[in-house]
């Protein structure tokens, strides 16, 4: 292929201003798809996980033509706790489209993923999307913008770049807020003119850095990446140039590129092309692959280095294989270690305990979709709460630290404020944003967030939008408290009993109703007072054939408050864990014997006494 009639682009962007919609446009109005072909909304949001958070999780490329021309799109994921995936797919393109919503603007992931992209050196096209929406400001966003990327450190070109006005959802862009959109021709239009093509040497030996790894039952092993140099052709011997040196031989086995959402056999391919082959099987992103004749190493991928921690440990608690299929410990460190393996962001470290596994990585939502995955494809497991990674330097300990921005309600910020005064947060601007919402950026440690997210959403009504980007490590910020509330216990196993619930309702909240199976040391509830507190749920009402002379107090329960896996996380304390199989999401405490746990308790306040 004349690489002249070749364009490489990412979209990047925060989560939810509309990415993978304006995507679907792409693809239809390239003619990506026949006329009378059923196709679903969000198409390149392929896995459930993403289509029901609503989410990208992981990068993905696809390919339109347009007037002759190939464009291959990388949709990224907006969150930077997937920020590993954003940096492997800047590597492979020319140029970046950033995507802003036209109410919300830039926000802290916009920065994140426009500063690797700067970088990078990538030329940038703007699409302000949503302009249909009521709050819309989209002269105000651009000046964001503009500012956004002078405090990059973006140089005078960057404010000369396209910009597009879209209503990503109907497909329509305008180069002007006056004529209104009727196709996504102006974008497609842009992308040839703005966009250049790759510049590469045809003529040298073959590189091309590893990417992205996924597998295929069929032919096993699949490599994703962008060949950097030369050419490549089937069945050609070729050299694998892992870390350290370290040189070694393989063979192209099947070579595919991409047209729409699948992938095509092709019998070569040319420097320029984002490709995907097979024939490798021991191979790790960041890898080289090389001409046998002359093989040369490109610069490894570096991702940000993860910040939180969980303990991922095998399931022993009463139920333990009942609901699931792979519960073994050789199971389970199997499958975290095949996730090492294909996402170089997470880390998995053995403990000391055999059945206890160390996962490291950027944040508490990636941490959780890791989980959510395994549970899905029929791992049990439990999960310690997260806790932040520290470094120590002149004998002082460092902890990462957040840049959190907080949209919300101008009558909230004082709530959130105060909620964040006691985690440690300490606020850096304050900016009115007009039809009664303020920005309000805070410098927080890490571990001050944890659990914040569902206390913010309460003080704001659901109406707050909070997101965080890294920022530096700072020596250690002191306590911080956890929840003030207990746990209600269960001290015996059975199944809960709606005459029980009844009288225990008043104590505090609960998570389960009636008819549930328990066990001894499974948390059934939140206590009002910050003690636990060890109750009965399986108590029965005593009965009589002596008739009552009054009627019988109704059982009216108040509808249990449903734990989901990410709040569950959140919610635990360092005593308790969360059970998780393909069915269902318990919270426990790590020491199921209430003697065990006393004597537990007992110690830990002579320590610190």
């Amino acid at each position: 292929m004349n690489r002249e009639q070749l364009r490489n682009i990412a979209i990047v962007a925060h989560v939810d201003h509309g990415k993978t919609t304006l995507v679907d446009h792409m693809l239809r109005q390239a003619g990506t798809f026949r006329a009378n072909e059923h196709v679903a909304e969000r198409v390149m949001d392929s896995n459930d996980l993403e289509r029901e958070k609503g989410i990208t999780i992981l990068a993905k490329n696809t390919a339109v033509t347009y007037e002759g021309v190939k464009i291959n799109i990388l949709d990224t994921p907006g969150h930077a706790d997937f920020g590993g995936e954003v940096e492997r797919a800047l590597r492979m393109v020319d140029g970046v489209i950033l995507l802003v919503d036209a109410a919300e603007g830039p926000l802290p992931q916009t920065r994140f993923v426009m500063s690797k992209a700067l970088a990078l050196g990538l030329p940038a096209m703007v699409v302000i999307n949503k302009i249909d929406r009521q709050d819309a400001r989209p002269q105000e966003v651009l000046d964001e913008v503009y500012s956004l990327l002078i405090d990059l450190g973006g140089d005078e070109k960057l404010l000369e770049l396209p910009v597009i006005y879209a209503v990503g959802r109907e497909g329509k862009a305008s180069l002007s807020l006056d004529v209104p959109g009727e196709t996504l021709k102006p974008l497609f239009d842009a992308i040839l003119e703005h966009v250049p093509a790759p510049k590469v040497n045809a003529e040298a030996p073959f590189q091309m850095l590893v990417n992205n790894l996924d597998y295929d039952d069929f032919v096993g092993r699949l490599i994703v990446g962008r060949i950097y140099a030369g050419k490549v052709r089937l069945n050609e011997q070729i050299a694998v140039m892992r870390e350290g040196g370290k040189v070694e031989q393989g063979r192209v086995v099947k070579l595919y590129g991409f047209h729409g959402l699948k992938r095509v056999e092709i019998e070569q391919a040319e420097a320029g092309e984002v490709i995907m082959l097979a024939g490798i099987e021991d191979i790790s992103i960041g890898d080289t692959l090389a001409s046998l004749e002359k093989p040369a190493a490109l610069e490894r991928l570096h991702v940000d280095e993860p910040t939180m921690m969980m303990v991922f440990r095998v399931n022993d608690g009463p139920f333990a294989g009942k609901e699931g299929k792979y519960v073994t410990s050789r199971n389970l460190r199997d499958r975290l270690y095949r996730e090492a393996y294909r996402n170089p962001a997470i880390k998995v470290r053995d403990t000391d305990k055999p059945e206890a596994f160390e996962v490291i990585g950027r944040g508490e939502l990636q941490l959780a979709v890791i989980i959510e995955t395994m549970r899905r494809e029929g791992y049990e497991l439990t999960a310690s709460n997260p806790v932040p990674l520290t470094k120590v330097e002149d004998e002082q300990v460092f902890e990462p630290m957040e840049m959190l921005y907080c949209d919300v309600p101008d009558t909230s910020v004082g709530a959130v404020t105060e909620r964040l005064g006691t985690r440690k947060g300490r606020m850096m601007d304050m900016q009115p944003m007009g039809s009664g919402r303020t920005r309000v950026k805070f410098r927080i440690p890490a571990r001050g967030l944890i659990g914040f997210r569902n206390e913010f959403l309460t003080v704001t009504r659901g109406e707050g939008i909070m997101s965080s980007e890294s920022d530096g490590w700072e020596p250690w910020q002191g306590a911080i408290p956890k929840r003030q509330s207990g746990s209600i216990v269960s001290d015996r196993d059975g199944e809960t009993v709606a005459y029980s619930l009844f009288s225990l309702q008043e104590r505090g909240t609960l998570f389960f109703g009636p008819g549930v199976p328990v066990y001894g040391g499974m948390v059934v509830g939140e206590n009002a007072h910050p003690h636990d507190l060890e109750v009965n749920v399986t108590r029965e009402k005593k009965l009589t054939n002596i008739r009552a002379s009054g009627r019988d107090e109704n059982v009216m329960l108040t509808p249990p408050r449903e734990m989901g896996l990410e709040k569950a996380l959140e919610w635990i304390a360092e005593d308790e864990l969360v059970e998780v199989t393909p069915k269902s999401i318990r919270i426990r405490k790590r020491e199921l014997d209430p003697h065990a746990r006393s004597r537990a308790e007992r110690d830990r306040k002579r320590g610190t006494a």
